[in-house]
């Protein structure tokens, strides 16, 4: 969650002014300082590489000035400009307090109909390591804290000042051929560890630790607010699963095997009917060396692939509150949930809607 104010925290939920700013960024020069959006939205999934998308309205001219991207280095080119988008939040006497949302890469500028406005996509910052695939196979050296630099930096900044204690990687254990983000994937649940996409634009490298109530940074009730809360009527046994099985290599060449059970639940290891049989996830990775890296690695991954999988999953309709980010752990009519995926107005134009997960 965005740390704002107590006097913000008191008004969201309610009824408060709600503004928007916009600047474009290309390196260290400021393009534009305001960009005279009309209409945008957040839409934003954890499961997905890239998490983060937004869309917005822009005028094609104000005060004569022409916003299409004629020049390379036009404000909404799509030549590694940048967008901060700064919100702002208030009400009353107190007047508006801003604070940064996030930072996104424009990926398309396009003209609509009527030829009086523009859409501008943008997307998370992790989309320009998405596309730098590896030139030729890269093998890792040093740690695994290290290897994340080398992987994401300089296009997207890496914080890991609150990562797990760092190990060295095996050496010639890995040799990646072509995609990044995947490599970074199995680095992190190998270690592991969990990314996380800061409001200023620079990723951050967390413990992977499983929330307690205590940790719920925002309760929703159905009955208070005009909140509503459904529960996503779905059901499939795609991708089921009671067992997660993590593999890797000690030093002396001996294989060594983690496990992690699904302990409640109709996916339950013991017990459970939706299979009484063993119904593995197989994990494996040269990163893994020792018996207790391959018991971790095994509970990080199932509970990943519990969240996408086999939880309960509900729809929290609500007023926006736009300091809420992916991953983290609020209280849906008392029962502890993960945020999974976000829709944002970034107008007082209608309500948020975020996708929520029972906590495994």
């Amino acid at each position: 969650m965005i740390d704002v104010s107590d006097t913000v925290r008191s008004v969201l939920g309610g009824s408060y002014e709600y503004r928007i700013a916009v600047q474009s960024w290309l390196g260290d020069q400021l393009l534009a300082d305001d960009v005279p959006v009309t209409a945008g939205s957040e839409d934003s999934d954890r499961s997905l590489t890239v998490p983060d998308r937004a869309t917005f309205t822009v005028p094609r001219r104000v005060a004569g000035v022409d916003w299409a991207p004629k020049e390379d280095d036009s404000p909404l080119a799509a030549n590694g400009q940048r967008l901060k988008i700064s919100l702002g939040v208030g009400k009353g006497p107190d007047g508006i307090e801003w604070f940064q949302r996030c930072e996104l890469l424009i990926s398309e500028t396009t003209e609509n109909g009527d030829g009086a406005t523009m859409t501008v996509t943008a997307v998370g910052l992790l989309a320009l390591v998405d596309e730098a695939k590896f030139v030729a196979p890269f093998q890792p050296s040093g740690t695994i804290g290290s290897t994340v630099r080398q992987l994401l930096e300089p296009a997207v900044t890496v914080d890991l000042g609150m990562a797990p204690d760092d190990r060295s990687v095996p050496t010639s254990a890995v040799n990646w051929d072509s995609d990044r983000l995947g490599a970074l994937g199995e680095l992190l649940d190998a270690w592991p560890a969990v990314p996380r996409m800061n409001e200023g634009g620079y990723l951050e490298i967390l413990p992977d630790t499983v929330p307690t109530t205590d940790d719920a940074v925002r309760s929703f009730s159905s009955s208070t607010g005009g909140t509503v809360i459904t529960a996503v009527g779905s059901s499939s046994r795609d991708g089921g699963f009671n067992v997660v099985v993590a593999t890797g290599t000690s030093s002396d060449g001996s294989e060594l095997r983690g496990l992690a059970y699904v302990s409640s639940g109709p996916w339950s290891y013991v017990g459970g009917p939706a299979n009484p049989l063993p119904v593995p996830y197989s994990y494996s990775s040269p990163l893994l060396t020792t018996q207790a890296q391959c018991d971790d690695a095994a509970q990080t991954v199932l509970r990943r692939k519990m969240r996408q999988a086999v939880l309960r999953r509900f729809t929290v309709t609500a007023v926006p509150d736009p300091t809420i980010q992916l991953g983290d752990p609020v209280l849906v009519d008392g029962v502890l949930c993960t945020v999974e995926t976000i829709g944002l107005p970034y107008f007082a134009t209608g309500p948020m809607t975020l996708g929520v997960v029972t906590v495994a």
